[in-house]
This record gives structure tokens, C-alpha cells and sequence, in this order.
């Protein structure tokens, strides 16, 4: 069984037919599932379906995207929601330069008093990182007890082994089979095994040979595959040691 650790099923994509595809997935030997909510809308719906299907489990957060949702009402929503019984961790949340780099403030501002709410509910984060490593970085510093992952993971060699030293885990996805992934690949490389987490970002950043289309967690495989084959293991051992680094990290009992 495989742990999809990063998957929004919430998404409107998948609108037509969501519960056929879990159930595909499921029957294709996904064990786990965690669906990460963007904003608190998304976390809601994503705490939906973790009520309504036994092997999938939500994040609440708001990703750095949404800051116009951000605002007293809002915050206060997202802590409630985080008390859910199946919230295991807050995310998707983080900073994002590459689309819009005029509020870095105020990500930062939001950044920090989810990854406070993370350490008041010891919870673990899901970190967001694009165009952002050194600020994400110098924010992290100040957050030593913090535990989490950096999702779909783009920084550094040098940065991956800081955060590796202080005990976070790194997330792989579709971009690690794709041409230009020199850089991922050197990361994974030094990654090891018990620090590594699988996952699929569905609906996007499909794998290849599955790119340009809608992704979902069937297609895990085609990254457990790559993983094995850059560690020099089977892709069932990737299998096995990625599902008990999501359930150590996120809390959750190892499915049967």
C-alpha cells in the first residue's frame, strides 16, 4: 500500500467523478490519503471527504494565494477546524513569490501565525515553498520545535540538508521524472529514505508519462518508481518506507 501524502480532492476537478476515483485508487492500493485544504473553504470540504472515507484524513490552512480570505473571522474558523479528530496537520501554507512578490509581509504575517497555531495543537505543516527559499528558511529558523514537510520540494541541495538536520521531511511528486529534474534529483540523492514522503498534488503535476493530463493518486506508482530507481531499491520498498514516514509524521495508524 502507498500513502499519497499531498492530494485535493476537493478540487472542482474532480467535481464529475470524485468518488469514483477514490475508489479506483483505493482499489489500486492506496492505502492512505491526505487532502490539504487551500483556504477555508477548501478546508472544510476537505475535512468533508476525511469524514466520509475511512483512509482519507485533511489539513486546514491557507495557502499563501489566498490572502484576501485572510482576516479575523477566517483565522478563527481555521483553529476551530483544526481541532477536527481527522485534521492531522496545517497546510497547504507557506509563502509564493512567483505569481505575485508585491505582499511578501503579509504572507509572512500568515505564515507565521499558522506555523504558531501548528505548535499550539502539535501539529505537524505542510509547507509551501515557491520562488520563497530564503525567506521560508530564515521564518523556519525561528520555529526549531516545528515539524512538517516541504511539500513538492524545489529548494536546494544545501537547503534540503539544513532541513533534514533539523528533522523535517522532504516531498517528491510528479516533477521528479520529468527531463529537467537535475536539481530534484541531486536532492533526492541525498534525501534519505526515512525522510522522504510520496505524493501526488492531484489534480496537477502529473507524471510523466502521464503529463498534460488530470493526475490522482493512481498515478504514484510512476514516482515510486523514480525514487527506487535513484535510491537503488524496489519501488515497493519506497512503497512500504514512505507509508510509515506519513504515518509517523501525520499521526496515523498504519492501515492494515
Amino acid at each position: 500500500m502507498i500513502f499519497d501524502t499531498h492530494a485535493h480532492y476537493d478540487d472542482k476537478a474532480f467535481d464529475a467523478d470524485r468518488e469514483t476515483v477514490l475508489r479506483s485508487a483505493r482499489e489500486s492500493g492506496v492505502g492512505l490519503i491526505l487532502d490539504p485544504g487551500c483556504d477555508v473553504e477548501s478546508s472544510r470540504a476537505a475535512l468533508r471527504l476525511a469524514e466520509g472515507h475511512e483512509f482519507v484524513y485533511a489539513a486546514v490552512g491557507i495557502h499563501p494565494e489566498e490572502l484576501d480570505c485572510w482576516g479575523e473571522e477566517a483565522l478563527a474558523e481555521l483553529r476551530e477546524l483544526a481541532e477536527h479528530p481527522k485534521c492531522v496537520a496545517i497546510g497547504e501554507i507557506g509563502l509564493d513569490y512567483y505569481w505575485d512578490d508585491s505582499r511578501k509581509q503579509e504572507q509572512k504575517l500568515l505564515f507565521r501565525w499558522q506555523l504558531e497555531l501548528a505548535l499550539e495543537l502539535d501539529k505537524p505543516v505542510i509547507v509551501h515553498d515557491r520562488e520563497a527559499h530564503g525567506d521560508c528558511m530564515d521564518i523556519v529558523r525561528d520555529y526549531p520545535a516545528l515539524r512538517g514537510v516541504f511539500h513538492c520540494y524545489s529548494g536546494s541541495a544545501e537547503m534540503a540538508k539544513e532541513l533534514l538536520k533539523r528533522g523535517w521531511y522532504l516531498g517528491f511528486d510528479g516533477p521528479v521524472t520529468y527531463k529537467n529534474a537535475r536539481k530534484t534529483l541531486e536532492v533526492l540523492e541525498l534525501c534519505p529514505l526515512e525522510r522522504i514522503l510520496i505524493e501526488t498534488d492531484s489534480p496537477y503535476m502529473s507524471p510523466v508519462p502521464m503529463r498534460g493530463k488530470r493526475n490522482d493518486s493512481r498515478n504514484l506508482r510512476f514516482v515510486a518508481d523514480k525514487l527506487a530507481a535513484c535510491k537503488g531499491v524496489t519501488p515497493e520498498e519506497i512503497e512500504r518506507v514512505t507509508m510509515e514516514n506519513g504515518c509517523r509524521l501525520f499521526g496515523i495508524a498504519r492501515p492494515e
